[in-house]
C-alpha cells in the first residue's frame, strides 16, 4: 500500500469563510496503515485572536501562538511532507477548507479534493445512525484517550491513525495474515522440500575444542531444552 498522511488541524474558529485561521497542524505518515515514525507538527501564528469557544476545545491560547511561524513560513515544508500522498482526515471538509484557504492566501496550488479521504464518511457508512466523532470511535475500538485532555493536532492525528486502521479492518487483516501463514506452514509440512547431499561437502569451520566446549555448555545450562541436538 502507498504512503498516506493522517492530518488534523486546530483553528481560531469553525469557519474559514469568516476569516478564521489555522493555529496548529499535525501530520502522521503511515504505510500499510501503520505509522512510519515520520511526523510534521507546527503551531502557527494566525495573525488574529482565537475565539473563546475554540480555546475551550483545544486549550491553545493567543499567547501560545503569538510569535510562532506564520503559515507562509511552513507551507513549503508541509507541501513537501504531504506530496501526492493521500490525506486522511476526520470531517475532511473542515481541515481541507482551512488548508486550501491558507494556500489560496499564498496564491499556491491546493491539494485536490480527490486526494483526501474522510474517515467520518467511512465511519458513517460502517456505523450508520451511531455517534461517529473521533472520541466515540476511539471508545468503540478501545483506543485509549488517556494521553489527551483537550484536542491537539498531533495527538488527534495519532488517534485518527489508529481509528483509520480499525475502520479498514485492521484486526481482521492481522487475523487474515495469521491464517495465511498457517496455511503455508501446513503445505510445507505436507510437502517438505528435500535437498540432496552436497556433491562437495563444506569443510568444518570450528575446531574440535570448540565443538566440545559447545556440547559442555548445552549439557550444563540447556539440558533437555536444547534446540541443537
Amino acid at each position: 500500500m502507498a504512503l498516506e498522511i493522517v492530518l488534523d488541524t486546530e483553528t481560531t474558529g469553525i469557519d474559514h469563510r469568516k476569516g478564521h485561521r489555522l493555529i496548529e497542524i499535525g501530520c502522521i505518515e503511515i504505510e500499510d496503515l501503520l505509522p512510519t515514525g515520520r511526523t510534521f507538527h507546527h503551531f502557527v501564528d494566525p495573525e488574529r485572536e482565537i475565539e473563546p469557544d475554540a480555546i475551550r476545545v483545544h486549550g491553545i491560547s493567543n499567547e501560545k501562538v503569538r510569535g510562532k511561524p506564520k503559515f507562509g513560513q511552513i507551507a513549503d515544508e508541509l507541501c513537501e511532507f504531504i506530496g501526492d500522498k493521500r490525506i486522511i482526515a476526520h470531517n475532511a471538509a473542515f481541515d481541507r477548507g482551512f488548508i486550501n484557504m491558507e494556500m489560496e492566501r499564498l496564491s499556491r496550488v491546493c491539494h485536490p479534493d480527490d486526494q483526501w479521504i474522510d474517515t467520518l464518511e467511512l465511519a458513517r457508512n460502517k456505523f450508520p445512525g451511531m455517534a461517529n466523532s473521533l472520541d466515540a470511535l476511539c471508545r468503540r475500538f478501545n483506543i485509549s484517550l488517556a494521553e489527551r485532555d483537550l484536542h491537539g493536532a498531533l495527538i488527534d492525528a495519532r488517534l485518527l491513525a489508529s481509528v483509520y486502521l480499525e475502520l479498514l479492518g485492521g484486526k481482521e487483516r492481522g487475523l487474515d495474515l495469521e491464517m495465511a501463514s498457517a496455511r503455508i506452514e501446513a503445505v510445507q509440512v505436507a510437502n517438505p522440500i528435500s535437498y540432496g547431499a552436497r556433491p562437495r561437502p563444506l569443510a568444518p569451520r570450528i575446531t574440535a575444542a570448540e565443538v566440545a566446549a559447545h556440547e559442555a555448555f548445552v549439557a550444563k545450562y540447556l539440558k533437555d531444552k536444547s534446540l541443537w541436538k
